[in-house]
C-alpha cells in the first residue's frame, strides 16, 4: 500500500498524488486521504470562500422539493457573496440534496466547486443499489474527493464532520432535532465561528 506523509494513497494515484502534493493544491490537514486522482487539479480550497453542509439523513415525505429549493437559494446567495467551494459529506438525505444543488448551480456558475469529504471507503455499506448508484454519480461529478479515514471506525463520521467545519467559514444545515450528528456538527460550527444557515428555519 502506498503512502506519503502518513496519507494513504491508492496505487493508481501514486504518481498524480506526488505531483499534486508538490504544487500544493490539497487541504492542509495531514489526516486527509486523497482518493480521486482525476479531480485533484484546479482546486485550491480557501477557507474564507468555503461553505460546508450538514443535515439529517431522513427527509420528511413531501419536503424534498422545498428543502432543495431553499438550499439552492441559500447556496446561490453565498456564491454571489464570493463563496466558490462547497463541501458535502456524501451521506444520504440532506448531503445528497446539497450535492445535487451545487452540481446544478455549477451550470450557471462554472467557477463553483463541489468537494466531497467522505468518512471512509466503505461509506455505502448496507445501502440500496439505487442509493449507491446516486452516490457514485455524485462522486464522479465532484471536483475533488477526499476521505478522512480509510476504514470505518466509531468516530469516523464525527472526524469527517469536523474536517468539513474546520475548512469552512459558513455552514448550510438542515437541522430539526437537538440531538444527533447534525446537532453536534452545527454546535461545533457555531463554537468555531462559522456563519450557520439552518434551512429548516426557512421552510
Amino acid at each position: 500500500m502506498s503512502s506519503f506523509n502518513g496519507l494513504w494513497v491508492p496505487p493508481q494515484a501514486h504518481f498524480l498524488y506526488y505531483l499534486y502534493f508538490f504544487i500544493n493544491m490539497c487541504y492542509t490537514n495531514t489526516n486527509i486521504v486523497i482518493y480521486s486522482p482525476l479531480s485533484l487539479f484546479g482546486v485550491r480550497v480557501v477557507k474564507e470562500k468555503t461553505c460546508c453542509f450538514t443535515g439529517h439523513r431522513d427527509i420528511p415525505s413531501g419536503a424534498y422539493q422545498r428543502i432543495f429549493s431553499k438550499t439552492e437559494e441559500m447556496v446561490e446567495k453565498l456564491i454571489k457573496e464570493g463563496y466558490l467551494y462547497f463541501g458535502a459529506g456524501g451521506a444520504l438525505g440532506f448531503d445528497t440534496i446539497a450535492a445535487f444543488t451545487v452540481l446544478k448551480l455549477k451550470e450557471k456558475y462554472p467557477d463553483v466547486r463541489l468537494i466531497l469529504v467522505l468518512p471512509c471507503l466503505s461509506q455505502t455499506r448496507g445501502w440500496s443499489s439505487h442509493d449507491v448508484e446516486i452516490y457514485n454519480d455524485i462522486k464522479s461529478r465532484a471536483d475533488k474527493v477526499v476521505y478522512t479515514s480509510e476504514e470505518y471506525t466509531r468516530g469516523c463520521m464525527h472526524k469527517r464532520n469536523r474536517h468539513l467545519v474546520d475548512n469552512s467559514s459558513a455552514c448550510i444545515a438542515y437541522l430539526t432535532d437537538s440531538k444527533g450528528g447534525t446537532a453536534y456538527t452545527v454546535d461545533y460550527a457555531k463554537k468555531h465561528g462559522l456563519i450557520v444557515y439552518n434551512i429548516a428555519d426557512y421552510i
